[in-house]
């Protein structure tokens, strides 16, 4: 795994090793280029960048994607974004695996907001297509779609930057794709929870969709922003605001950066 693709969102609009205690993980930037990729979907900025790893001389390759890329800013609408662009973006980075880093609202107690986990199935009943076959039928299988190897990784990685230490803390949800933009109702949070959906996003999905195409494997970092709608503690009829979002996101950045940073340096 020395060419790493990671996805950011909401949760993470840049990646910046000047934003955060890098010493500590024992590796160092030794170059950095901002790229347009032309893709035949249309254009897409990457960050590249070359990480040494520290007391062995050894060089990873980083590519990252703020999937929301918009002009130079980070506020394209979720149901706007060009997905087939981004995704052929990273395989032309000839990336060996891809992370993405998602935040989501929550149904579950045991996922609180601030609680950092992963993905291992997805729920999609959006009724719209996301694949690169438009014009000769190819169905691809998608029974586990996130990469089992990479999750049990961050699982290991997650726990510790989290202090996990019960093994029976949960970790695994399953991802509901909602179409967005505007966030959900209090009944369609109650009609996603009889459905089996444990946490609500507007993205992740399509890009795991495209990347099993692909055959890149994939998985998904996902941090409990907020309650879904209606499901807040003591307040059910409390409004969401996408800056609160946003804020508690931004917030648990910094296990998700460990985790990151640890899976680089034992790979």
């Amino acid at each position: 795994m020395e060419r790493i693709g990671i996805i950011g969102g909401t949760g993470l609009v840049n990646f910046n090793f000047t934003d955060g205690p890098t010493g500590q993980y024992h590796m160092s930037e030794k170059r950095t280029d901002n790229v347009i990729v032309q893709t035949e979907y249309g254009e897409v900025p990457l960050k590249c960048m070359t990480i040494n790893i520290i007391g062995n001389d050894e060089d990873k390759e980083l590519f990252f994607l703020q999937r929301h890329h918009n002009a130079g800013q980070a506020n394209k609408p979720p149901h706007s974004i060009n997905h087939k662009a981004n995704m052929a973006a990273l395989k032309e980075a000839c990336c060996d695996v891809i992370i993405s880093v998602c935040s989501v609202g929550t149904l579950e107690a045991d996922f609180p907001p601030g609680k950092v986990a992963l993905a291992d199935q997805y729920i999609d009943f959006t009724g719209i297509a996301s694949t690169f076959s438009e014009e000769f039928a190819t169905f691809t299988s998608v029974t586990e779609p996130f990469s089992a190897e990479l999750n049990k990784k961050l699982e290991s990685e997650l726990r510790v930057s989290q202090g996990f230490s019960d093994p029976d803390e949960r970790m695994y949800y399953t991802y509901w794709l909602a179409q967005g933009p505007h966030f959900e109702t209090r009944a369609e949070v109650d009609a996603i929870g009889i459905l089996g959906g444990h946490m609500v996003g507007m993205t992740m999905a399509r890009e795991v969709k495209l990347a099993n195409e692909l055959n890149i494997p994939y998985s998904a970092i996902c941090i409990s922003s907020n309650w879904a709608a209606g499901r807040e503690p003591g307040d059910p009829s409390a409004a969401l605001s996408h800056q609160q979002v946003s804020s508690q996101a931004n917030e648990r950045l910094e296990p998700v950066f460990q985790t990151i940073f640890s899976i680089l340096r034992h790979e």
